[in-house]
Parts: structure tokens; sequence; C-alpha cells
């Protein structure tokens, strides 16, 4: 049960990578394109980091890292790091659900493909 327990971590490590992506996303989006000229484009980051929500999108990056080390005293990076694949699949998953973006066949195949070779990667 203790070992079950250990692979928390992992699975910290990805659902806080996947919510700091889909909030970054969300709310990137939400303040438009970036600006052409440079002191625009500069208060336009500075106004993208000052966002709630990106700043949580940051500290879900930061505890992903965290999460991930202590992870790494627990399993060998050969043995972990092959569930890092899961991030692809419930992105694009999310994506689509929650950002409404197109999920294409193509995208599936190409998502199924890395799962795939992370899988056989792992076993060999």
């Amino acid at each position: 049960m203790a070992r079950l327990l250990d692979y928390v971590y992992i699975f910290a490590t990805i659902g806080l990578t996947v919510y700091g992506q889909l909030i970054l996303k969300w709310r990137i989006s939400e303040f438009g394109p970036l600006p052409i000229g440079l002191w625009e484009k500069l208060r336009f980051l500075l106004s993208l980091f000052l966002d709630p929500g990106i700043l949580s999108g940051f500290a879900a990056a930061f505890l992903a890292s965290l999460a991930w080390m202590a992870a790494m005293t627990k399993f060998e990076l050969s043995h972990a790091y092959p569930f890092m694949s899961l991030n692809f699949v419930v992105v694009l998953i999310l994506s689509g659900w929650i950002l409404n973006e197109p999920l294409s066949l193509h995208r599936i195949v190409g998502v199924g493909l890395i799962v795939l070779g992370t899988m056989v990667a792992a076993h060999g």
C-alpha cells in the first residue's frame, strides 16, 4: 500500500502540469494577441504576469516540480518519466472539452503514437 501511495507524487506532477498549461492558455487567450511594438509587448506581458490565473499557473508549475522531486526519491527516472506522456493525453482531451480546441483524428492518432512509443521505450 505504501508503494501505491508513492505514485501520488507522479500523478500530482501530472495534474499540476496539466492545470498550469490549461489555465495559462485560457487566461492568455482572454488578453488577445501579442502587440507589435516593443513597449506594448512589455506592457502586455506585465499585465499577463500580474493576472491571478496566470500566477496560479506559475504556482502549479512550481508545485509540480516539488512533486516531481518527491517522486524522484521514490522511483527510478526510467520508471517514473514515461508517466509524463499522460500529460499529452489529458491536455488533448481537456483542451478540446474546456477550451473548445479542435480534436481531430490526426491529433488523437499522434498522441496515441507518442504514448505507444513511450510505453515501448519504458519496457525496452
